[in-house]
């Protein structure tokens, strides 16, 4: 049991790019990723007593807080206790880490090693690191990405879940090419986004073919003159990269305005971790 209260942010993490480079014989994908992490997320706090979880917030209806949960799984793997609040300020099922995210935060609190967390998901080892990764292999191939320029983004979400086994058992090609290796710099925003340009999110078109209002997410981020329209992850949020935050925060506003049921936020990179 824990002996002192512990609060840790839960960063959304945004695969930037995700390419479905294979799939193993047991199932599993094989995938290369541009992960990384955001200043908004959802918040764990960690208090002495024995196993439990609350949940709250504005997403806290959209989860179950029964025993398979990824906080209390967590908990369990690291063999510790505590009273576990989790305020949810992020979508369920969308595409930006958040299950994952709020394991890892707990893992953290917890001072647990990362012994075995691959077992709690592929999104697992990159989110206890919290590092802007390039992920590849199953989740748990990470190297550090080279600096980064500071990114501008608005985050759309339509307000649906969608289920990620449903997107993998859509999609339609598996071997798919890796980025190139290694990876170049990005000395400016303009230059990463010219090399996302060439990149892609395989899952993006099966998503889009199981929840179509995806597409429209991406158009009207496209029609808010985002540089860089994609979907994250295996969806439903999708991000739009904007020239600047103040073009970020009016077109967040504007978006927010004219899709009242849609998730709207604009956000920047978390602090790099050393």
């Amino acid at each position: 049991m824990i002996q002192a209260a512990r609060r840790e942010f839960a960063p959304a993490k945004l695969n930037l790019t995700l390419h479905v480079t294979g799939r193993r014989a047991d199932g599993y994908h094989l995938l290369d990723s541009l992960v990384v992490f955001l200043d908004v997320g959802d918040v764990v706090t960690l208090t002495p007593g024995p196993l439990s979880l609350g949940i709250r917030g504005p997403f806290a209806a959209g989860l179950d807080a029964g025993p398979d949960n990824l906080c209390l799984r967590a908990a369990r793997l690291a063999g510790r206790e505590a009273a576990i609040t989790l305020e949810k300020r992020l979508p369920v099922a969308s595409g930006i880490g958040g299950g994952s995210a709020d394991a890892a935060a707990v893992l953290r609190a917890l001072d647990a090693p990362a012994t075995g967390i691959q077992t709690l998901g592929a999104d697992l080892p990159v989110c206890f690191a919290g590092r802007h990764s390039r992920m590849r292999g199953l989740g748990e191939i990470l190297d550090p990405l080279p600096a980064m320029p500071q990114l501008h983004l608005v985050l759309v979400n339509p307000g649906h879940g969608l289920s990620t086994p449903s997107v993998f058992r859509a999609l339609a090609h598996r071997d798919n090419p890796a980025m190139p290796d290694p990876l170049p710099e990005w000395p400016d925003m303009a230059a990463l986004i010219g090399f996302l340009h060439d990149c892609r999110n395989d899952l993006e078109a099966p998503a889009i073919a199981l929840m179509p209002e995806i597409a429209t997410c991406l158009a009207a981020l496209r029609g808010a003159d985002a540089q860089l329209a994609r979907m994250s992850g295996s969806g439903a949020t999708c991000f739009g990269l904007f020239a600047d935050a103040d073009q970020a925060r009016m077109a967040a506003a504007d978006l927010a305005v004219a899709h009242p049921g849609w998730w709207v936020t604009s956000s920047g990179l978390a602090p790099a971790k050393g």
